[in-house]
């Protein structure tokens, strides 16, 4: 096969994608190669065969008959790796492909993703395979009642434990749903804005820590204190997650830390005071905006100190969270470690090579090796000498494929939101099953109102009258004007591949409860219709046909049965009340 030379520009774009398709290796020539390993850049050659990195270095030549991609004048960088990721996106529908776009577009071609419930790894994983994505490693969520991290959702999401004999078992009951890493909520100081609800203590840390690393499972640690630091580092925590900002590092802790090994990630750009293109503060003296300022410096101070010390630090952002969006996020922290006092060098290396050794991972990415994977960028500058270059995205490179930039064939499943649907069924949970999961074999959620206060639910499957088994739903609710309390039946597992509910008429459930009114809900990919129900201690069944559910909220999407996720019913109650219901044969018609 005739070697073809195709150069960046975008004029040859086309050639490049049909080119790249058929042929063989891949061999990208005349770059200035930062590889990640504490080598000095130089000007060489990547060559790239079955997604792997067959060879790279000063001396290499470009196989015969190998796609040349000519990349004169443009850096070549191993692909950036986020340890601390939220795939969240704020509360719109979901937007997993749009969130995959942004990191691939940013250079980002690993991530962690702490935000999802564990019943969703295997049918998530599945879906990524699909999408022109980065790497994503799921993390498990462990914290305490009442804590942080476990202020938003069920157990179903974030185990909540309070003693050694709790975090054992919750390890051991996460492991079957093969986690790439456990994220320990450890510290519940928020931020300063509320007192600390509840901490995780060294005994329960340390436990979860040693369980996990029985399963070969790193332990990443949302710890935000000097205090609950040294704690971290006597406790076999892998990562510290964040930054430990609430006053600056004294000799002892810092010691302790770096004797330890673990590694640190301190998500700066989610503490920026004032992110970039948002407004500052109306009153920059006010007593929050001040607090922010001072949180931030300590956070740039001790990432410093820590490095300075000889502790290993990892790049992180806490993406997703409000004001930090997903990709740019990454490239932002990055100037945040330069700003911290770090060398373009250092951070970039952080970026990359830091992070990938934090997750155990740098025998398989991080720095462009031979044998490595092929997740490199090409970017316009020299990002080692200025940080900000590390924007100038041209191309991404994942597995040797060519994801972003001219030429690159993007997946089409990246235009959806969801998955392709499957056939709904009939009977969504007559809650007959022994093993406590609905008919469709998914893991019913509890769903309660979120923050510091909560509603406190107890859900159960429980005998009825008669014969057959019931759920049975009693709250107490919490102290606040919008408490509300009940269950979500995911019509698959997960509630990541939708279904296609057009063959029936409506729902159907039979339901008893305290006489007040409830909302039965139907989610889906693209939004949430509900209509209101009410019930009292007799029996009844209810027939809702599709055409009473009504879009919620700002929501206008008209409702098509074609993306369906779960089935809801839930009801709000006074301030400190009460509420139960219970329900059966729940299905379509």
């Amino acid at each position: 096969m005739t070697r073809a030379r195709i150069l960046l520009g975008g004029l040859c774009a086309a050639a490049l994608s049909t080119a790249m398709a058929a042929a063989q290796p891949l061999a990208v020539v005349n770059a200035e190669i930062f590889d990640a390993t504490g080598a000095a850049p130089y000007r060489g050659t990547l060559v790239v065969e079955g997604g792997r990195i067959l060879a790279v270095g000063p001396k290499v030549k470009a196989p015969k008959g190998a796609t040349i991609v000519d990349a004169k004048g443009e850096a070549l960088i191993p692909g950036l790796f986020d340890v601390h990721t939220h795939w969240t996106p704020n509360g719109v529908p979901d937007v997993t492909p749009k969130i995959a776009d942004a990191y691939v577009a940013a250079g980002v071609t690993s991530v962690n993703d702490f935000h999802q419930q564990p019943e969703s790894f295997a049918p998530r994983r599945a879906w990524l395979g699909t999408l022109t994505a980065p790497h994503v490693n799921f993390v498990a969520r462990i914290s305490t009642p009442g804590g942080h991290g476990a202020d938003w959702a069920d157990q179903a999401t974030t185990r909540w434990v309070d003693t050694p004999e709790g975090a054992r078992a919750a390890v051991e009951e996460i492991a079957a749903y093969k986690p790439d890493a456990i994220k320990a909520f450890t510290d519940g100081w928020r931020y300063g804005s509320a007192p600390d609800n509840t901490t995780m203590d060294a005994w329960t840390l340390k436990a979860l820590t040693e369980t996990a690393h029985k399963y070969g499972l790193k332990v990443l640690t949302h710890t935000v204190t000097v205090e609950q630091g040294k704690v971290a580092a006597s406790s076999g925590v892998d990562v510290i997650a964040h930054s430990l900002q609430d006053a600056p590092l004294d000799a002892g802790t810092i010691a302790s830390i770096k004797a330890s090994g673990l590694f640190y990630a301190p998500t700066l750009a989610v503490y920026e005071p004032v992110k970039p293109g948002a407004k500052p503060p109306a009153d920059p003296d006010s007593p929050r905006a001040r607090q922010s300022r001072l949180k931030f410096g300590y956070a740039l101070s001790n990432a410093k100190a820590l490095f300075d010390a000889g502790v290993p630090l990892a790049l992180g952002t806490d993406a997703g969270m409000t004001g930090t969006p997903h990709g740019s996020s990454t490239q932002r922290e990055l100037e945040l470690l330069v700003q911290a006092g770090l060398t373009p060098t250092q951070a970039l290396t952080i970026g990359t090579a830091g992070s990938a050794r934090a997750m155990n991972q740098l025998a398989d990415r991080g720095t462009l090796e031979a044998g490595k994977r092929a997740d490199f960028v090409l970017v316009s500058g020299k990002p080692w000498e200025t940080i900000s270059d590390a924007r100038k995205v041209e191309r991404v490179f994942i597995d040797g494929k060519l994801s972003y930039g001219p030429g690159a064939k993007r997946s089409a499943a990246n235009d959806r939101i969801a998955p392709p649907a499957v056939k709904a069924q009939a009977l969504i949970d007559d809650f007959e099953r022994a093993d406590g999961r609905t008919s469709l074999d998914t893991l019913r959620l509890d769903d309660f109102d979120g923050g510091r206060d909560r509603s406190q639910e107890v859900s159960q499957v429980i005998e009825r009258e008669g014969g057959g088994k019931i759920l049975s739903v009693g709250a107490r609710m919490a102290s606040k004007d919008d408490a509300s309390a009940g269950v979500l039946l995911p019509l698959t597992r997960g509630s990541v591949v939708p279904t296609d509910a057009t063959a029936f008429k409506g729902l159907k459930l039979a339901v008893r409860g305290d006489g007040g009114a409830y909302v039965v809900s139907l989610v889906g990919a693209t939004g949430r219709w509900t209509t209101k129900v009410e019930a009292g201690p007799q029996w009844k069944t209810i027939e809702l046909p599709f055409s009473a559910f009504k879009p919620e909220g700002r929501q206008k999407a008209a409702f098509t049965g074609t993306d369906l996720l779960q089935v809801g019913v839930e009801g709000e109650r006074p301030a400190g009340g009460k509420l139960w219901f219970e329900l059966d044969d729940v299905t379509f018609y």
